[in-house]
C-alpha cells in the first residue's frame, strides 16, 4: 500500500510513540509486509527468528520489539507491539470506508463499460472500458480492473485477506489495506471469490480466465493467459506464472511458486513449489508421468505378493 503522501520517519515515531533507532532523515512512501516490500516501505517484525530476514530487507522503515543495531539507511522503531502499530497504520491511512450506496461517487468507470443490476462498487475503484459486469457481483475498495474485463454474476471481488494474528485472547484480525488488480482482457467466472492483499496486491494477469465458483486468496499473483477450472483454490501469497492450467478442484497451498506452462491435474494437491513445462497429478502432487508409473506399480502389488508367498 502506498500512503497518500510521503511521511517522514520522524512523525511516525511520535505518532506510533515509538523510539527511532537509525537514520531519522527517511521518509516512508508506503507500508508492505515482508513478502512484498520495496524501498521506502514500513514493515514490522515481532519474532526474532525473522529479525534478519527484515533488517536485510528492502524496506526503509522496521516496526520491531527488540533493540537492535539499525543497518545503514535504515530506521527501526522500538514499539511495545509492532503487529498492533502496522495495523494501526493501515487504518489510518487507509481507514474502512462504509457503503451506503450500490455505487460509491469515488469509483471511476470506464467509456462503454456496462454495469448489470445490484451491483456494488466500494470506493476508489476504478474499472476501464468495454467492461462488463454482471448481476449481483461486489467489488471492494482500490479494486483495479483493467479493459475488456468479464466479471460473470455473483462474483464477489476484494473481499479481506484470510490474516489473523493468534494472540492470548484469540486471532487478531488485520486490517487488509491491499487491492485486487485485474488486467485486460481478464475472465472471472460466477461465484468466484478474489482476496484482496494483506498490504499489497492481488493480481490476476492479462488474458486469464476464471471459471466458476474459484477461490484466490490475498497476495496472489497469477500470469497471463492462464486457465483455472471449476473449484481451484489458490493459497494466500503463491505465484504463478504464465500460461498455466489448473483443473477442477485443484487445490495450492500458500508461499508456493509455479512455473510458466505448468498443468495441474484435477483434484491435485500442490504442496510445494512446481518445475515450469511439466504435467502434474496427485495429492501431495508429482509429476504425472512419475505418479502414473507408481500407480501401476501398485496395482501389480497384490499379484505380486500373491505369487511370492505361494
Amino acid at each position: 500500500m502506498k500512503f497518500p503522501h510521503p511521511v517522514p520517519v520522524t512523525e511516525l515515531a511520535d505518532w506510533l510513540q515509538a523510539e527511532i533507532i537509525g537514520d531519522t532523515t527517511l521518509v516512508a512512501t508506503g507500508m508492505n509486509e515482508i513478502h512484498h516490500v520495496m524501498p521506502g516501505d514500513v514493515t514490522f517484525v515481532d519474532a526474532a527468528k525473522y529479525f534478519d530476514k527484515s533488517l536485510r530487507s528492502e524496506a526503509s522503515v522496521v516496526l520491531l520489539n527488540e533493540r537492535v543495531k539499525a543497518p545503514a539507511g535504515k530506521a527501526l522503531l522500538l514499539c511495545r507491539d509492532p503487529f498492533d502499530a502496522y495495523n494501526r497504520l493501515a487504518l489510518r491511512y487507509r481507514p474502512w470506508q462504509p457503503l451506503s450506496t450500490a455505487i460509491h461517487p469515488t469509483a471511476e468507470i470506464g467509456q462503454g463499460t456496462h454495469i448489470e443490476p445490484q451491483v456494488v462498487i466500494g470506493p476508489h475503484v476504478r474499472i476501464g472500458q468495454n467492461c462488463h459486469i454482471g448481476a449481483n457481483v461486489y467489488i471492494g475498495e482500490h479494486t483495479v480492473i483493467g479493459n475488456n474485463v468479464l466479471v460473470q454474476p455473483g462474483a464477489i471481488i476484494g473481499t479481506d485477506a484470510f490474516y489473523y494474528k493468534k494472540a492470548q485472547e484469540g486471532f487478531v484480525k488485520w486490517r487488509a489495506c491491499g487491492r485486487v488488480v485485474i488486467e485486460d482482457n481478464a475472465e472471472i467466472g460466477a461465484g468466484c471469490t478474489i482476496n484482496k492483499g494483506v498490504s499489497s496486491d492481488t493480481v490476476i494477469g492479462e488474458g486469464t480466465k476464471l471459471d466458476c465458483q474459484v477461490h484466490i486468496g490475498h497476495d496472489v499473483r497469477i500470469g497471463q493467459r492462464c486457465l483455472l477450472a471449476a473449484q481451484v483454490g489458490i493459497g494466500g501469497n503463491t505465484v504463478i506464472g504464465d500460461n498455466v492450467i489448473l483443473y477442477g478442484q485443484a487445490g495450492v497451498a500458500q508461499n508456493l511458486r509455479i512455473g510458466d506452462g505448468a498443468i495441474i491435474s484435477a483434484k491435485a494437491g500442490v504442496s510445494k513449489n512446481l518445475e515450469a513445462g511439466k504435467q502434474y497429478f496427485g495429492l501431495p502432487a508429482g509429476e504425472a508421468r512419475a505418479v502414473y508409473r507408481e500407480l501401476a506399480a501398485l496395482r501389480l502389488l497384490p499379484q505380486f505378493f500373491a505369487d511370492y508367498y505361494k
